[in-house]
C-alpha cells in the first residue's frame, strides 16, 4: 500500500467553526450536568455512545431537529469561564488537526441574555479568543454572524458592532440559519455596513438552498466567501464565476452528508468545484454534531474523491489564501505546506518557526498536544 502523509500535520486555516458547534462531547456533558440541564435523549445517546445524532435537514421538520439539538447544547454556556473552556478547546482540537489558523463564527445574540447583554457577550468572547491564543499558539480571529429568522435590523444592530470591535479581532460578518428562510437582499444593508467597515463578507449559501442563494450572495451580500457554496456545483457559468472572482466556498463534507444535503461522501461535490478552479476551505461546521474535527474532511477528500498529497496541498493553500490572517501569517503557513508536501511520507518533519508575538504557525502541533496532553 503507498504510505501517505499524515493530514493532520498539513497545515492549514480552519475558516468555518460554529461556537457551540465546536465543543467537545465530554465537555457538553460536563456542563450539562453543572447546571442541570436536560439535553435531549437522542443528543445524550450520541454523545456517551460515541456516534453523532442521526440528522437529516433537508426538510423543515428536520432542520428543527438540528436546531433544536444546537439549541440545547447552547444553553449550557451560560458564564465567561464557561466561553473561556470552549474557545481554549476548540484551539487545542484546531491544532492536533494541523490549523494554524481558525476563524471562529458566533452570533453573540445567542448568548446575551446570559452574560449581561449584547456588548459584554462579544467581549467574553474575544477576551476569551485572546486568552486560547497566548495559552495554545494558534492564531484565531472572530466572524460575526447574523440570524437570517430574526429581523434584517437585528443584523444592521450586528454589523456596527462588528465593524466596532474590528480592532479586537473580529474580522468578518456572516449570515447563518436556514437559507431557505429570508432573503439575502433583505440584509444588504447590513452587510454593506460590515463591508464599509472594513469586515470580509461571508454569509451561508448553496447548502440547503441551491444556485440561486449563491447567486443571492455574490449579487445581494458582496460575498468574498461562501459558507459552504457546494450546490454552486450544480451551474457551471456559476463555478465560471466564483473562480473568475476567486470567491472562497467554506465546504464542509461531513456536515453535507450529515444533514442530507448529499447522500454520501462521495457525492459531495469537492473534485467538480476543485476542477473548476473554485477555491475552497474544508470545514469542520458543526462537529459536536457532525462527529468529525478539521483532518477528517481532508481524509474525506482523500478516501472518497482521489486527492493525492499534493492536491490536499493545494486545498490547503486555498484555505490559507481565503483567511483574514495577516500576510506574515500566511507566508509561514505556505512555507509549512511546502516543507509538508517535500517531505518523504511518513516523515515527521521539522517545526516551521514561531510567527509574530509568539504565536505558533508551524506545521507541527506543540509537542504537548501531540503527546494528547491537551
Amino acid at each position: 500500500m503507498e504510505r501517505v502523509r499524515d493530514v493532520s500535520e498539513l497545515p492549514k486555516a480552519h475558516l468555518h467553526l460554529h461556537f457551540t458547534g465546536s465543543m467537545r462531547p465530554g465537555t457538553l456533558l460536563e456542563l450539562a450536568d453543572k447546571y442541570g440541564v436536560r439535553l435531549p435523549e437522542a443528543l445524550t445517546d450520541a454523545l456517551t455512545g460515541g456516534e453523532p445524532p442521526r440528522l437529516r435537514a433537508t426538510d423543515e421538520r428536520g432542520w428543527f431537529r438540528f436546531q433544536r439539538l444546537y439549541d440545547a447544547a447552547r444553553s449550557c454556556l451560560r458564564e465567561p469561564e464557561d466561553i473561556q473552556r470552549l474557545v481554549r478547546e476548540a484551539a487545542e482540537e484546531d491544532l492536533k488537526d494541523g490549523s494554524g489558523w481558525l476563524e471562529i463564527q458566533v452570533d453573540p445574540t445567542s448568548y446575551a441574555p446570559r452574560l449581561g447583554g449584547l456588548i459584554p457577550a462579544l467581549e467574553i468572547i474575544l477576551d476569551a479568543v485572546e486568552s486560547a491564543m497566548r495559552e495554545t499558539g494558534l492564531g484565531m480571529r472572530v466572524l460575526v454572524a447574523a440570524n437570517r429568522m430574526k429581523h434584517p435590523l437585528d443584523a444592521r444592530t450586528l454589523a456596527r458592532l462588528a465593524v466596532r470591535y474590528a480592532d479586537r479581532g473580529v474580522i468578518g460578518f456572516g449570515l447563518s440559519n436556514d437559507e431557505r428562510r429570508g432573503l439575502a437582499r433583505d440584509f444588504d444593508r447590513a452587510f454593506a455596513i460590515a463591508r464599509d467597515g472594513g469586515l470580509l463578507s461571508a454569509p451561508h449559501g448553496g447548502e440547503l438552498a441551491g444556485v440561486a442563494s449563491v447567486r443571492d450572495c455574490l449579487d445581494d451580500l458582496g460575498a468574498d466567501r461562501i459558507g459552504h457554496g457546494v450546490r454552486a456545483a450544480e451551474d457551471p457559468r456559476l463555478l465560471k464565476r466564483l473562480a473568475d472572482r476567486g470567491v472562497t466556498c467554506e465546504v464542509c463534507p461531513a456536515s453535507n452528508v450529515a444533514l442530507g444535503v448529499y447522500e454520501k461522501p462521495e457525492d459531495v461535490p469537492l473534485r467538480t468545484l476543485f476542477e473548476a478552479g473554485v477555491p475552497m476551505a474544508l470545514g469542520a461546521d458543526d462537529p459536536l454534531l457532525f462527529g468529525a474535527r478539521l483532518a477528517a474532511q481532508y481524509e474525506i477528500a482523500r478516501r472518497h474523491h482521489g486527492f493525492d498529497d499534493a492536491e490536499l496541498a493545494e486545498l490547503a493553500r486555498q484555505s490559507v489564501r481565503g483567511s483574514a490572517a495577516p500576510k506574515d501569517v500566511q507566508d509561514e503557513l505556505l512555507s509549512g505546506i511546502d516543507a509538508w508536501l517535500a517531505a518523504a511520507p511518513g516523515d515527521p518533519g521539522t517545526p516551521v518557526g514561531a510567527g509574530p508575538a509568539g504565536v505558533r504557525h508551524g506545521w507541527r502541533r506543540p509537542a504537548r498536544l501531540r503527546r494528547g496532553c491537551a
